[in-house]
């Protein structure tokens, strides 16, 4: 009796995981819905709308579905130097945003937790140009930059730069312009990684005779790797794709233009959508194999 008693009770108790199994698809059913709606969605339209073909008798701007792989080897045949360029922006972007992002990030985390006012100060003006928008960001320092600007006009007073040179229209200024409009994703990722720091592992350093650099070198950098890899890859996956900076209508000019110009060109003007579609693809998929590798080569796998 004892036992039919055991088994009737863990019959009635089985169907409890699946109803627990329900209960988890129910919670999650509106994001997967958010991501097939507002992602999955758009995707499958970009890849059909790369292999498009244009209609024999058409209009300029009228497509038709096809499967046009062609679309891909002409973009990357025509457009190859502004892929080149655009992820060697992102690259230098990146490592200028990390070089001044992580001693600043170390001074907030680490130096000034001792005095909390100072520390929320620091933080409040890393996030402060977020409140002002990004093409507005941009524009002022197109203005700051400009031949007849105090900046500009003072530099060439002091023959640091030539009577005729130009710095707006430069790569030096779309690069500054990526640093600049990007240096906050770098530091918030530092900062909440160095915040954790705990510091008894830097005195552990000293205590065991090793020099300063040392210590930033086999203890700090290691243990805010996260930190730099999830910097980096905020950093460098929006400066690759970004057209702002290098259109000719702020920083750039005519031998700047970057994939993110190109794609908004192909779109918004000669209506080339396919062209454009196959960039945005090709685009994606660089910097995912890209944001792969380094991901793994630097150890952070569980980012991804």
């Amino acid at each position: 009796m004892a036992f039919a008693a055991f088994s009737s009770t863990s019959v009635v108790a089985e169907p409890a995981p699946r109803k627990k199994s329900r209960i988890a698809l129910f919670l999650l059913l509106p994001g997967i819905l958010y991501l097939v709606l507002f992602f999955l969605t758009p995707l499958v339209s970009l890849v059909l709308t790369s292999l498009q073909a244009p209609r024999e008798f058409g209009d300029i701007g009228q497509y038709d579905y096809a499967f046009n792989w062609q679309n891909y080897v002409q973009v990357v045949d025509a457009y190859w130097p502004h892929i080149l360029r655009s992820f060697g922006y992102a690259l230098a972007a990146t490592v200028f945003a990390l070089a001044f992002s992580y001693p600043l990030a170390y001074f907030i985390g680490v130096k000034a937790r001792r005095w909390p006012l100072l520390q929320s100060l620091m933080l409040v003006l890393v996030i402060a140009p977020f409140f002002i928008s990004f093409l507005l960001r941009t524009l002022a320092w197109k203005q700051l930059l400009s031949d007849e600007s105090f900046v500009i006009t003072s530099l060439k007073a002091l023959s640091l730069m030539a009577p005729d040179a130009h710095f707006t229209g430069t790569p030096a200024a779309v690069i500054f312009g990526l640093t600049y409009n990007f240096i906050p994703f770098m530091t918030l990722p530092l900062f909440t990684t160095l915040e954790r720091l705990d510091t008894r592992y830097l005195e552990a350093g000293s205590d065991l005779y090793a020099s300063p650099f040392q210590v930033f070198r086999k203890v700090t950098i290691p243990l805010s790797m996260p930190g730099i890899v999830a910097g980096t890859l905020l950093t460098f996956i929006p400066a690759a794709g970004d057209y702002v900076n290098a259109s000719r209508d702020f920083l750039g000019g005519a031998d700047t233009q970057m994939i993110g110009n190109v794609i908004e060109a192909n779109f918004l003007v000669l209506q080339n959508y396919p062209a454009a579609a196959a960039l945005s693809i090709i685009l994606m998929a660089v910097i995912l194999v890209i944001v792969g590798v380094y991901v793994k080569r630097s150890g952070t796998e569980e980012l991804l």
